[in-house]
């Protein structure tokens, strides 16, 4: 019997998993080394939807204090908005010190026989490099890919009835395990738009910042300098699926039931 292999992929979500990387990993802190690995491992715990790094003990040169873990997160999907702290798997929690710099419970060491010696660190709190290139957000997902088309859809986006945007010129991106997103150009934006109150980061897109309407604010997102991979994305707007009504060639989209909509309900009050 054949099998689908992104249900395949999401049935291995509930484990705890991890994948060799050749990449010279490092992590700094105000400039200073905290690790430093040629043997790296990329984890992703049960439930995490994005992976962190993991070295070898021997490659860590912070100090590891040992600290009582935060109680163990029973959520369905840990999204990157989920502070490292909620593990999901049993370990041993650690604050990390470099003289006097302390980042609390930036540490982990899950009890896990094939993750024997090797430590998890918080992504968000210290500086990363893959060989000599900062990265940022989190490390990329060697099994996800982004690409990017144009296209000659006849898009239009609404929202509570109110007209947002209308293309026939989307440019369209399809990710691994995300529900595909129409970037418009900017003049297709029909509905008069301010900048919103947030700035977020993609490692495979770069920094985007938002816009907000009458109807709801940060419902669109927009790279002004996308990373080189993204380049045709620049100046493009792009919207939250999850809280805006998207008809496709006059078939209207049912919105993604994601993670994304639960964040934007539970922390922005939009639905």
């Amino acid at each position: 019997m054949s099998r689908n292999v992104g249900d395949e992929m999401m049935r291995l979500l509930e484990v705890l998993r991890h994948q060799p990387t050749d990449k010279w990993v490092r992590a700094r802190l105000g400039g200073r080394i905290v690790a430093d690995s040629r043997a790296a491992l990329l984890v992703w715990e049960p439930r995490r939807i994005v992976p962190t790094y993991a070295v070898p003990e021997a490659d860590v040169r912070a100090g590891l204090v040992p600290v009582e873990a935060a109680p163990a997160s029973d959520l369905p999907v840990l999204h990157p908005g989920i502070a490292f702290a909620a593990h999901s798997t049993p370990g041993q929690a650690y604050d990390v010190r470099l003289g006097d710099e302390v980042r609390e419970r930036a540490a982990f060491r899950p009890d896990d026989a094939d993750l024997a010696g090797h430590v998890l660190f918080d992504f968000d709190t210290f500086d990363w490099t893959e060989e000599d290139e900062p990265i940022f957000s989190h490390p990329r997902d060697p099994f996800s890919r982004v690409d990017i088309r144009r296209g000659s859809r006849h898009v239009r986006i609404s929202r509570d009835g109110v007209l947002l945007a209308e293309s026939h010129r989307p440019t369209l991106v399809f990710e691994t395990k995300l529900h595909p997103r129409f970037y418009l150009p900017r003049a297709d934006v029909t509905a008069e738009a301010v900048p919103g109150d947030m700035v977020t980061a993609c490692p495979y897109k770069g920094r985007a910042t938002y816009l907000s309407f009458a109807v709801g604010e940060n419902l669109a997102w927009t790279y002004s300098d996308p990373l080189p991979e993204a380049a045709q994305l620049a100046g493009l707007v792009a919207f939250f699926d999850e809280v805006v009504d998207v008809t496709v060639d006059g078939i209207p989209r049912k919105r993604p039931d994601s993670p994304v909509a639960k964040v934007m309900k539970d922390e922005f009050g939009i639905s």
